[in-house]
């Protein structure tokens, strides 16, 4: 009776590690859209009758969209574009993604970002640095998990973020430039709507070929230095009237 008793509360744990494990490794599929009607709302240099323009333009056709994918588990996570090859929705044309790709080692404090932007490709080696969240007492759906609010401010870009985040699955992954929250971020909401990053698919599965980082060059910085160059760049371009973000990542 005892040895069958030790069987079965083995085999309860074993059930219960491998539920646990499924459900800390995996990979998302995101839609990432901006809607460059609001992003240039923003914009102080254009008139009213710029950005009315604009929108009429593009009217429903604004919300240009990319697929990302996100491979994660307990320790580490990798955000890229699903694909090198970008397409149009008809089919007909197609270019070569920016160098774009975020590996975060959680264990080892590590932060590896490798990003084309303003005509070079930079490589990132940093320390992880967390945002400040304030988890908020809502809740949605998406992709199929109950997720809470969460919000914080990029001072960077001067961007309010807020992140919809599944505690369901136990991690501190997420796409873009976040991460930190106690569950893997299935959307992301860049100032009110400027940018969407919603999952479209949640896989619960084994990753670990596709974490492994590929080879990859670039000029070296830090993360300050970076966010430094980024703040420059935006202050520039406003001064000179221009749409910073036409060259690098909202």
């Amino acid at each position: 009776m005892k040895n069958r008793l030790n069987f079965l509360v083995v085999g309860l744990l074993w059930i219960a590690n491998s539920v646990y494990a499924q459900s800390t490794e995996g990979m998302v599929t995101y839609e990432h859209k901006s809607y460059w009607t609001k992003i240039n709302a923003r914009l102080t240099f254009l008139s009213k009758e710029e950005k009315d323009r604009m929108k009429l333009t593009w009217g429903n056709e604004d919300g240009y969209g990319v697929k990302m994918k996100l491979y994660f588990d307990e320790k580490q996570s990798l955000y890229t574009y699903f694909s090198d090859q970008g397409q149009s929705e008809d089919g007909q044309w197609s270019w070569r993604q920016d160098d774009y790709l975020i590996h975060r080692n959680f264990d080892a404090n590590k932060l590896i970002e490798h990003h084309e932007m303003l005509g070079k490709t930079y490589l990132m080696e940093d320390s992880l640095v967390t945002y400040n969240w304030r988890v908020q007492n809502q809740i949605k759906d998406v992709a199929g998990y109950i997720c809470m609010k969460a919000e914080t401010f990029d001072p960077v870009k001067n961007q309010k973020i807020t992140a919809w985040f599944a505690q369901d699955i136990p991690v501190a992954a997420g796409p873009e430039r976040y991460f930190g929250l106690p569950g893997l971020i299935l959307e992301l909401d860049i100032n009110d709507g400027d940018v969407v990053v919603s999952a479209q698919k949640v896989e619960l599965k084994n990753v670990q070929k596709e974490l492994a980082l590929p080879k990859m060059k670039g000029k070296k910085i830090k993360v300050a230095d970076y966010n430094q160059m980024i703040q420059k760049h935006i202050a520039e371009s406003m001064k000179a009237q221009r749409n910073p973000f036409w060259s690098m990542r909202y």
